[in-house]
């Protein structure tokens, strides 16, 4: 093979280049971070929380912070918190001087504290920062809905005391159909075994005991049978001599043997 068979192809180098630029990340860009719904009570004081987080280390010079407000989706924002450099209040006059920012750049944080909530509040609240060297400006945005009233509290004891009722009752419907089965079983048994020596008792009296004769024939008789008279004919003691001709025994005189 020759050596400039060995070298790889510029087909494939340039594949395999675009192969690697396409899985590469295009920048590092930061990842801002809000809740998407803030509730907050009508005459109170609620916090915006926004931070983002960065590869880089914020430097007061480079970084920047804008917070603006969106009365309805296709409203136009309205810019009423910047920073550059250093924190700086636009005093909108929807706002005044109710707004204050509680946030730390240096740790990621650049939330804000609304006080006095009015209805007129509500809206969409826009947070963007940019941190260089990130090329990419950072968004999040949360809605705020404001409450003319505490919603009411949820207790979960209710709850609980009626699923342990239920659950109970449940248990104990169970056990009872268990109990009435098992009456019902040993009952139905009873009856199963009480029918059974009713005909075994039926069977033996209809053919009789057969022990019965059999110990009358072995018993002696009182009369002892008679010649020539019929079978099984029994006749008194002189009978049967008076039949033979014998005529009456005398009886015996007293005294005598």
């Amino acid at each position: 093979m020759s050596p400039e068979a060995r070298l790889p192809q510029p087909t494939l180098l340039l594949t395999g280049l675009s192969l690697l630029l396409s899985l590469a990340p295009s920048g590092l860009g930061m990842e801002v971070m809000a809740p998407a719904t803030i509730n907050a009570l009508n005459g109170s004081s609620v916090k915006l929380s926004c931070t983002f987080n960065s590869c880089y280390k914020v430097e007061n010079k480079q970084f920047s912070l804008n917070w603006t407000y969106q009365e309805c989706r296709n409203c136009s924002e309205e810019l009423f918190l910047q920073f550059r450099m250093k924190i700086m209040n636009k005093q909108l006059d929807r706002f005044g001087n109710r707004v204050e920012f509680t946030g730390n750049p240096t740790k990621y944080d650049v939330s804000f504290t609304l006080k006095n909530v009015q209805l007129e509040d509500e809206g969409t609240y826009n947070c963007y920062v940019l941190n260089p060297p990130d090329r990419q400006r950072g968004h999040a945005s949360i809605s705020l809905k404001v409450l003319t009233q505490e919603p009411p509290k949820h207790d979960s004891t209710v709850a609980v005391i009626v699923g342990a009722s239920v659950g109970g009752f449940l248990a104990v419907v169970i056990l009872v159909l268990m109990v009435v089965k098992c009456v019902r079983r040993k009952k139905q048994q009873r009856l199963n075994t009480d029918d059974q020596k009713t005909e075994e008792e039926g069977k033996t009296d209809g053919e009789g005991n057969p022990d019965e004769g059999t110990k009358a024939s072995l018993l002696p008789s009182k009369y002892p049978t008679q010649p020539g008279a019929g079978h099984g004919e029994k006749v008194v003691p002189g009978a049967w001599l008076q039949r033979a001709g014998l005529g009456r025994v005398a009886e015996a005189p007293p005294g005598c043997p």
